[in-house]
């Protein structure tokens, strides 16, 4: 009998509780899986919502792995006390969720849809746009997320290119890395789409700096991390029009405070962290597959590299 301890904010157990214990039996896994144990001793595995109450994994010497609930680690590459595995979320139902958000949007601002949207005013306003193959859209981050977005993007005809720390290979995308190729992706990119984990390397990677290499008018889509963008910086480049329109799906603050000033911006669209969400189904499979193979002497899917923080 193998201990699992499930560890996130309230609400999420009763979510939870059905699906996981399903895939467990579907894998001939028995297993005790509960809210608390009153000995942190007796727990083998913890699945982990990074929003709980649970920071300090000291007390639980004998557990094997801590498999997240989230595609994003950095609220937890960073805790002393986490020194076993460590797994992140790769979902299909997150991952198609994600592709079904970039995709609309990036189609919105490609055909400037809220002008016809918003401007219900009796003006007969006729403006084409340009063909998906004429417009260049950037994906920064190219993990199992970013892959997806671009190579639908790519499908639909859309010049895709993409950008990740180390070199990579996806077919109908012209990919690049380091700081060198990061220049040239955003000299050359109308919409930029971010996806890319939180580091040390990553935090405000759009700043006054990067934004100035932007086409003029190019727009944002933003539903990785907040602090990929230095907000200030962002609020400028929308001001001057170096930025034409950001869609903004996650905050530093969340939920981002209703003084804040993208609220107020005519060209910023507030969705509140609605991207993408790990679904219980999905999740609970991965998350007992993974149980499955350590048990069984194989090596755990989407283990977390800590140096590279992701």
């Amino acid at each position: 009998m193998l201990n699992v301890l499930f560890s996130a904010r309230d609400g999420l157990w009763g979510v939870y509780e059905e699906p996981l214990r399903k895939a467990f039996a579907s894998r001939n896994l028995s297993i005790n899986l509960q809210p608390d144990f009153s000995d942190p001793e007796l727990v083998h595995y913890i699945v982990y919502g990074p929003t709980g109450p649970l920071q300090d994994f000291t007390p639980y010497s004998n557990a094997k792995a801590v498999l997240n609930l989230w595609a994003g680690v950095e609220r937890l590459v960073k805790n002393p006390t986490l020194t076993i595995p460590l797994t992140r979320m790769v979902d299909t139902g997150l991952r198609e969720g994600m592709v079904e958000y970039v995709t609309a949007h990036v189609l919105r601002h490609h055909l400037d849809t809220d002008r016809q949207v918003l401007n219900q005013n009796g003006v007969w306003d006729v403006v084409i746009p340009p063909l998906a193959r004429d417009r260049t859209v950037a994906v920064l981050g190219l993990g199992a997320l970013g892959e997806a977005c671009a190579r639908q993007l790519a499908t639909l005809n859309f010049n895709v290119l993409g950008w990740s720390r180390r070199q990579k290979k996806l077919d109908g995308v012209s990919c690049f890395c380091g700081e060198d190729g990061l220049r040239e992706v955003l000299s050359k990119s109308d919409i930029v789409v971010l996806l890319l984990p939180l580091t040390d390397g990553t935090a405000n990677i759009l700043n006054a700096d990067t934004l100035a290499l932007l086409p003029e008018g190019a727009a944002i889509v933003n539903p990785g991390r907040g602090a990929l963008i230095d907000d200030d910086a962002l609020l400028a480049a929308l001001g001057s029009g170096q930025v034409g329109a950001a869609t903004l799906d996650v905050f530093r603050q969340e939920p981002l405070p209703a003084e804040h000033p993208y609220w107020h911006n005519p060209k910023v669209t507030v969705t509140p962290h609605i991207a993408s969400e790990t679904r219980p189904e999905t999740a609970s499979e991965i998350i007992a597959d993974n149980i499955h193979r350590n048990e069984n002497g194989e090596p755990m899917r989407f283990l977390v590299d800590r140096s590279a923080g992701y």
